[in-house]
């Protein structure tokens, strides 16, 4: 074996096999340090409200890493994302927001979605999979029906926000008694 040290100098591009091989670590790269758990094996983001600070975050992961009914990732003034976990044969409820557009994005599962003028007429319904995307206007009856065998991730995005800063529900009976008590 050569001693390229010694054979090279001030040669730059030598194999280099004494480096601490955790030196690096893997992606997702953490623009801010404190999202990331590094005592869990696969570096889990850790899943609570960062708005309304500047924010990068591999959303794939974290709607998948999120296993509560519903949690806001980022609240702003115009604009809120949540993600969702509905467990399978459930759905979000239905429901319609007169004054806020709604992106949804399905990360994992499959389901249905129905949207209408009236909660009694949804004369609108398409199948839902893997990386479909949705888009629900203002003032319009919608609802999300699970009708796979593993729960479906789902983040949203709402214009303006939709739900308090920091909102956590873990199920959808939490979250159905927290709007009872709160208008947002």
């Amino acid at each position: 074996m050569y001693n390229f040290h010694g054979q090279y100098p001030g040669y730059s591009n030598i194999p280099q096999h004494n480096y601490p091989y955790n030196m690096y670590k893997p992606y997702p790269y953490p623009y801010y340090p404190s999202m990331y758990n590094y005592n869990h094996p696969k570096y889990s983001i850790q899943i609570k409200d960062y708005g309304p600070e500047p924010f990068v975050i591999n959303i794939n992961e974290a709607t998948k890493q999120n296993n509560n009914f519903r949690t806001t990732l980022w609240t702003g003034e115009h604009l809120q994302i949540t993600l969702m976990s509905i467990n399978p044969g459930e759905d979000i409820g239905l429901e319609i927001h007169p004054n806020i557009d709604q992106f949804i994005r399905i990360e994992q599962g499959e389901g249905i979605v129905k949207m209408g003028n009236t909660k009694y007429n949804l004369n609108f319904q398409e199948k839902l999979f893997d990386d479909y995307a949705l888009v629900i206007p203002a003032g319009k009856w919608h609802n999300i029906i699970n009708t796979g065998n593993i729960p479906m991730k789902l983040y949203s995005i709402y214009a303006p926000p939709e739900h308090p800063w920091g909102t956590i529900h873990k199920t959808k009976a939490e979250a159905e008694a927290d709007e009872k008590t709160h208008c947002y």
